[in-house]
């Protein structure tokens, strides 16, 4: 019998990439690859790469450039490269790193299978290394806007639905794995169906995957604020699986900066949004991301996001500092006049803004009863961190609870995986699993995180 190729895969980026490489190796026969998740030699290593803003560009590279030191020491044999960063660069990239045996882009895994001698079949499976609750979901792909500091629509191309009955078809197959949360993602979740459909089918979407049996949660992230479905609010209203949160990057509030970032929104209309989705949809939970340091943003422009922040109270806020991205109309048209010394001092400003509106907003909250899904579980003492938790995070929590109770890392509806604040439960019993849901207390509360009990079953 011929010899099982083995084979890793090495994800950089965001959810929607971690998406791509499950699909992939979901196609990939057992009888032919041993996909292996550890440090051993392999005989094809394989790279997913982000190639969005220059620190995620720069962390791509010294992947590749790590890699190929693990070929060169015969700890990898065939290596292999795709993603955004190689999408990005695929004229510069094979001259500058010889060493790499084959370049994909991002747009299609179909060139990447065959490479591997694997003819695709449909994108409805997917290989998830680690038993969780939750599972992105990738509803489509590019985007049709013209954001003027974005790269994404030349990297990903225009926009792209999945057909409804394929996502269907893997919502099932997540939720007989033990998913149990659905995270909708995309560049633009809120354009979802207009190329297939004609029309916005987010909220028919919603309730189809709502239908699936064993799917408690949905949550929509990365939906676009201009032409807001007003239909998906209905949905989110009444339909107690979808989540009430939304996650919703404004990127700014200044009517002088969204003009020049092509949002095709102004400040007032942003604001009555913003009204709109609490009114409609009350106790939601919004998450959304500012840019600051954009050309052209004045200090006047930035103490009017500042207010904006002040007066929107989000729950969930998330910023970064302007980075210029050639090939976008921003980076061709607009000179790039904040210096980097404000920038970073203007996102420190909006960063402590939000850290006390955070603790306010989860201050609120202690007393209140609620359901969770369980994450993870903390270690005992000095036995390290649960699979998946950073270093950091292990950290924090290190020491909450004595070595006979159980800490568990949880999250409600009002709190997504990776990006935002953890509910960590003490004195969980036994029985207790990843992918359960629970009822807790929240008992008292920190700037990101809540600490709660465990509330028994009657």
């Amino acid at each position: 019998m011929q010899r099982r190729r083995r084979l890793r895969v090495v994800t950089l980026g965001c959810s929607k990439n971690t998406v791509d490489t499950e699909h992939l190796l979901a196609q990939l026969p057992s009888d032919a690859f041993a996909v292996v998740d550890g440090d051993e030699p392999v005989d094809v290593l394989m790279l997913n790469t982000c190639g969005f803003i220059g620190d995620a560009k720069q962390e791509s590279v010294e992947a590749i450039l790590e890699a190929v030191e693990a070929k060169k020491r015969g700890e990898a044999g065939e290596l292999v490269v795709f993603g955004c960063l190689s999408q990005r660069y695929a004229a510069e990239l094979p001259a500058e790193i010889p060493e790499v045996d084959a370049w994909f882009g991002a747009r299609d895994l179909a060139p990447v299978l065959r490479h591997l001698g694997v003819e695709p079949g449909p994108f409805v499976t997917r290989r998830i290394a680690e038993a969780k609750g939750y599972a992105y979901l990738k509803i489509s792909e590019g985007c049709d806007r013209r954001c003027s500091y974005c790269a994404i629509p030349f990297i990903r191309g225009a926009h792209r639905s999945v057909p409804m009955e394929d996502l269907v078809a893997e919502a099932e197959s997540l939720a007989a794995r033990g998913v149990r949360e659905l995270i909708l993602i995309a560049q633009d979740s809120t354009y979802y169906g207009l190329d297939l459909y004609r029309r916005r089918a987010l909220a028919e979407l919603l309730e189809r995957l709502a239908a699936v049996p064993g799917i408690e949660w949905i949550r929509i992230h990365y939906s676009y604020p201009a032409d807001f479905p007003e239909d998906v609010l209905a949905v989110m209203a009444r339909n107690p699986k979808v989540c009430k949160y939304l996650d919703i990057p404004l990127q700014h509030i200044a009517d002088g900066v969204l003009d020049k970032m092509h949002r095709h929104v102004d400040g007032a209309w942003t604001r009555a949004l913003i009204a709109r989705l609490r009114r409609e949809v009350p106790g939601v939970a919004l998450r959304t991301t500012m840019i600051v340091g954009h050309p052209g943003e004045t200090e006047e422009a930035f103490g009017e996001l500042l207010a904006f922040v002040r007066e929107a109270r989000f729950e969930r806020l998330g910023a970064f500092t302007y980075s210029e991205e050639e090939g976008t109309w921003g980076a061709e048209h607009l000179p790039d006049d904040v210096p980097e010394e404000v920038k970073r001092e203007r996102l420190d400003r909006l960063m402590e803004t939000q850290r006390e509106i955070s603790l306010a907003c989860n201050q609120a909250r202690v007393g209140t009863e609620l359901t969770v899904l369980v994450d993870a579980f903390l270690p005992a003492e000095g036995s390290g961190s649960p699979a998946g938790m950073t270093k950091a995070a292990g950290d924090r929590h290190s020491g909450l609870a004595p070595e006979s109770l159980r800490t568990a890392v949880c999250r409600s509806e009002y709190e997504s995986p990776e990006v935002d604040g953890e509910i960590l439960v003490r004195g969980v019993p036994a029985g207790v699993q990843t992918g359960d849901f629970i009822r807790v207390r929240i008992i008292s509360a920190e700037d990101y995180d809540l600490i709660a009990e465990y509330l028994p079953e009657n």
